[in-house]
């Protein structure tokens, strides 16, 4: 066992305890997803000896490859990057969670993609904090017609919102926004509660503005391995 990725384990949940504790919130209500993009399969089945219970992948190739090297692992495995409708069966096949639903025609993909009637994926709902349209998210205007229509797909279950803070704006304040969203989705889909926002170098404000789930990367898992 890497005895530094459990003191880097145990390091950042220190963090967001504290910055659970500095927001006035129970860490337990927090979910922390390790991004265990480019590492080897190995390293997840490392950390979920370590007790590790949610792993987020970006790329669908990854997470294929990954889950079925680890069939058994007791893990829920969450998708994170952006799908292109090509993808998306192949990624619902692997996926517990999809965090990254933008458009109603990704969302039409992995309804179609259900093995059953009665498989149910949940999902969130990707919202760009940014005014450039070519970065992943449906934009804020559109929101609510999203939620309708992915709430109208039988086999998806809509859990909440996710976004990526912008590089050149203060992370609170895009967080803050986030969570109004979060507040609109929820007159669409009432009990679409969780919010996916935060990584490495901004959950603690994140947390301060009511993120629930925290996608977190190299600080638990170390360097990412360098691709050829």
């Amino acid at each position: 066992m890497d005895r530094d990725l459990a003191a880097r384990l145990d390091e950042v949940d220190g963090r967001i305890a504290q910055a659970a504790s500095d927001a006035g919130r129970d860490p337990a209500s927090l979910t922390r997803i390790v991004v265990t993009k480019f590492h080897p399969a190995a390293l997840v089945a490392e950390l979920a000896a370590l007790g590790v219970r949610d792993v987020g992948e970006n790329k669908q190739q990854e997470l294929t490859a990954k889950r079925a090297e680890l069939p058994d692992l007791p893990v829920e495995w969450h998708f994170i990057g952006q799908i292109q409708t090509n993808k998306a069966r192949a990624v619902r096949a692997a996926a517990s969670i999809v965090h990254s639903v933008d458009r109603a025609r990704l969302a039409d993909v992995l309804d179609a993609a259900a093995p059953d009637e009665a498989s149910v994926l949940d999902v969130l709902l990707q919202i760009n904090l940014t005014d450039d349209p070519g970065r992943g998210g449906v934009a804020p205007a559109e929101l609510e017609a999203l939620a309708e229509h992915v709430d109208g797909c039988p086999t998806l279950r809509v859990r909440g919102v996710m976004a990526v803070a912008p590089l050149d704006e203060a992370p609170a304040a895009a967080f803050a926004r986030l969570h109004t969203y979060s507040d609109r989705l929820r007159t669409v889909v009432p009990d679409a509660d969780w919010i996916s926002a935060g990584m490495t170098a901004d959950f603690a404000e994140a947390i301060a503005a009511g993120a629930t789930h925290l996608r977190i990367g190299s600080a638990i898992t170390g360097p990412r391995p360098i691709r050829g």
